[in-house]
């Protein structure tokens, strides 16, 4: 093979894994353009979906609970974690024939995975076919808290990166072995560290805003769940002059829905479908409400961006003890009843220059730029191989 290749694996169950393998591709391509070097091949693939009919249903069901009953998301957590489904037997062998010839056709140099249900799978895939001491398996956490999915945990990579000392200690519990794991931190987009492309002042004109009125960012994630339009109605009763972004995702019936009821609210609003990158409207907004997504979350931490966290229903496993960190550090507050974004918002105070204000170093949150670190761990696997 003439090249280096590195397959970057994910799944589209929610929308931070594979913002997290387009992320570490963009580094590792910024560094090798700076560096004036050729940059390796990158072949990106949702390994999961692609499969088998049984991994498919799993990632429908998630992206279904997460979109209409975030609530029940713990039961398929537990049932996850009871069958075991991408350690056993019998999921390795309706799996195996797909990514073995995955792995065959694209004749990778290292493997990246940014997902805990493929690990095991991959591992065991190239220990088959005799490719273990050729092909190397380096692990991504995006899950920066201890509710760790058990399939990060994989004995056979060669590397697994974790977000924190939580997570590291977490990965140790489950029985890997603390030489194979380096705490660098999430990897977020390049583009979140680098100033805004389009100013807030143009972002928010462009949406017919006020660029000089406080502005509230209400995201629904990728699927468009959670309680967001009750925290919006709540909002209605603010005293404070404010102006909303509703992001919808991929939920055109909740698009539909909210634009209906924005259009009859006394607050100035702007509905959006999904949006892929929010860097520029992260930096236009001084208060971004959401859910505790890892990727999402620590995207605000690098604009140094207020957050207010869903909380009316019990979060995520793999996302409340994210919670705890944020409102630990003070990035974040909780919204526990609707109500609560009144005194949020109404208590808020807009930071002038607040990208140049310092992160608190608790847990590597101020490792805003640690895609660049995982990256270069990337590129020295390729320079052993």
């Amino acid at each position: 093979m003439s090249a280096q290749r590195i397959l970057i694996v994910f799944s589209d169950t929610g929308a931070g894994h594979r913002t997290a393998a387009n992320a570490i591709k963009s580094a590792i391509i910024e560094i090798c353009q700076e560096r004036n070097t050729d940059a390796p091949d990158i072949v990106m693939e949702d390994i999961i979906e692609e499969s088998n009919a049984i991994n498919r249903l799993f990632a429908h069901t998630y992206n279904r609970i997460l979109k209409k009953h975030q609530e029940w998301m713990k039961y398929y957590f537990e049932l996850i974690e009871w069958i075991k489904p991408n350690e056993s037997n019998i999921g390795y062998r309706l799996s195996c024939s797909y990514t073995k010839k995955v792995i065959e056709q694209i004749e990778p140099t290292l493997i990246v995975s940014v997902h805990p249900m493929v690990n095991h799978f991959l591992a065991r895939a190239l220990k088959d076919m005799g490719l273990s001491d050729r092909v190397k398996l380096i692990t991504v956490l995006t899950d920066p808290n201890a509710n760790l999915w058990t399939g990060w945990a994989c004995p056979d990579a060669s590397l697994t990166i974790a977000p924190n000392d939580i997570a590291r200690d977490k990965l140790v519990q489950f029985g890997l072995d603390p030489a194979g794991i380096k705490v660098i931190g999430m990897p977020i987009l390049p583009e979140f560290l680098k100033p805004p492309v389009e100013s807030r002042e143009e972002l928010l004109s462009r949406l017919a805003l006020d660029p000089k009125q406080l502005t509230v960012t209400i995201t629904a994630g990728s699927a468009g769940g959670g309680n967001m339009p009750q925290i919006y109605q709540a909002l209605q009763e603010t005293r404070r002059s404010t102006q909303v972004i509703f992001i919808c995702g991929k939920n055109e019936k909740l698009k539909k829905h909210m634009e209906k009821i924005s259009s009859q609210s006394r607050l100035k609003t702007v509905v959006l479908p999904f949006t892929k990158s929010m860097s520029d409207g992260m930096n236009a907004c001084d208060l971004l409400v959401t859910k505790a997504g890892g990727l999402t979350t620590f995207e605000a931490i690098a604009r140094r961006l207020p957050m207010a966290i869903d909380l009316l229903t019990e979060p995520m496993p793999q996302e409340a003890g994210t919670v705890d960190i944020l409102l630990e550090a003070g990035l974040a507050k909780a919204i526990r009843q609707a109500e609560d974004i009144l005194h949020i918002v109404e208590g808020l105070q807009p930071m002038p220059n607040r990208l140049e204000q310092p992160l608190p170093k608790l847990h590597s949150l101020d490792r805003v730029d640690a895609v660049y670190e995982i990256a270069e761990q990337i590129l020295s696997f390729l320079d052993k191989n």
